[in-house]
């Protein structure tokens, strides 16, 4: 990171440098059409394949059946826990794209849209630039996103071949596969490894590892944009301090409990606003700088998701904290005590 965008991890993207194909199984999906004699299907794309799903509906238009109806989700969506509900209880097929599923269930077919970029030569390089030789340390943990799953085994292969031993988990139940890493969830990384081989697009995901496990030295190889780094929090610690700092003098909290269906965390909520009589409880779906700005709060605790909070935080027109970043800035634990914020129920 660098710049004055060193604390904004929604400026640590690198620009593209390679073109993605995805596989969007529409053989799959056509057969849950027949199989439920569907006559309305909802399709929900991530904010940054929207503008795919209109193409996406035309080639399912091809091979269904006349009568059916495609409907495509306009509500925001950032993760699996981030699904449609309306939109889902009025279809016969609901279909979510770009991530596995958080929790199973037969009405929703998830397609995860594994990417078609080799994520081989990058790892080579990685190797050569970052990551200790096995003769200096053998042990290394693989992680990776729901995007590059579909090559998992063999990238663990591909280290043993090399003379590593590969360290991976599963995580807990937010997480659908062993070695996965989602932006609210690093449980996968909590392995016998001092360095962790992170491959996939991005820094958010690598930088909220490096946050959560500080004892463990995050390579990053990023075969969408074919860079290798390190992941560094420094700075993006410091913007969260400065965050808790502005906050200590608040009198007026408002207690943002999410009403989407996996970023619910109401027992969190409760606890803040019982033990505290000048904090209020606001409920919200989208959870926007605009919606709050009409709020005379002083500051904001987000129980919802951590993303909200490190990815739009600097927006927000009053400090918007953590619940662990509101226990420092009352005074309950010291400010060192910071961590990254993480999610780990389904719903």
């Amino acid at each position: 990171m660098s710049g004055s965008t060193e604390g904004d991890l929604t400026k640590t993207g690198m620009a593209l440098k390679h073109d993605r194909e995805w596989d969007y199984e529409l053989d799959r999906i056509l057969e849950a059409i027949e199989e439920r004699d569907a006559s309305k299907v909802g399709l929900q794309f991530p904010e940054g394949l929207k503008r795919r799903g209109p193409k996406v509906a035309d080639d399912l238009r091809e091979v269904a059946p006349d009568d059916v109806t495609f409907m495509l989700s306009g509500q925001p969506c950032y993760g699996a826990c981030d699904l449609d509900t309306y939109l889902m209880r009025r279809t016969d097929v609901f279909v979510h794209f770009g991530h596995t599923p958080m929790k199973e269930s037969d009405s929703i077919v998830y397609v995860p849209l594994f990417s078609n970029v080799d994520p081989f030569p990058i790892m080579e390089d990685a190797l050569d630039e970052e990551l200790a030789p096995p003769e200096e340390d053998p042990d290394v943990g693989l992680v990776t996103t729901a995007q590059h799953m579909n090559r998992f085994e063999e990238m663990t292969d591909w280290l043993e071949e090399r003379g590593y031993e590969v360290h991976t988990r599963r995580g807990d139940d937010r997480l659908t596969k062993e070695g996965q890493v989602l932006g609210c969830n690093y449980a996968s990384a909590d392995i016998d490894a001092e360095q962790v081989l992170y491959v996939g697009g991005g820094k958010f995901h690598p930088v909220g590892l490096a946050m959560e496990h500080p004892d463990k030295r995050v390579v990053i190889a990023d075969p969408v944009n074919n860079a290798v780094s390190i992941a560094e929090h420094d700075q993006f610690l410091k913007q969260r301090y400065a965050a808790v700092h502005k906050a200590m003098d608040a009198e007026k909290w408002g207690v943002i409990f999410c009403t989407k269906i996996g970023q619910g965390r109401w027992e969190k909520a409760q606890e803040i606003v019982d033990n505290n009589e000048n904090a209020y409880l606001i409920t919200m779906d989208e959870v926007t700088p605009d919606r709050l700005r009409n709020f005379d709060m002083d500051a904001f605790v987000n129980t919802g998701c951590p993303r909200i909070t490190t990815d739009d935080g600097p927006r927000f027109h009053k400090p918007m904290l953590t619940p662990g970043e509101y226990e420092a800035a009352i005074g309950e634990k010291p400010l060192d005590s910071i961590e990254f914020d993480t999610f780990h129920d389904t719903w």
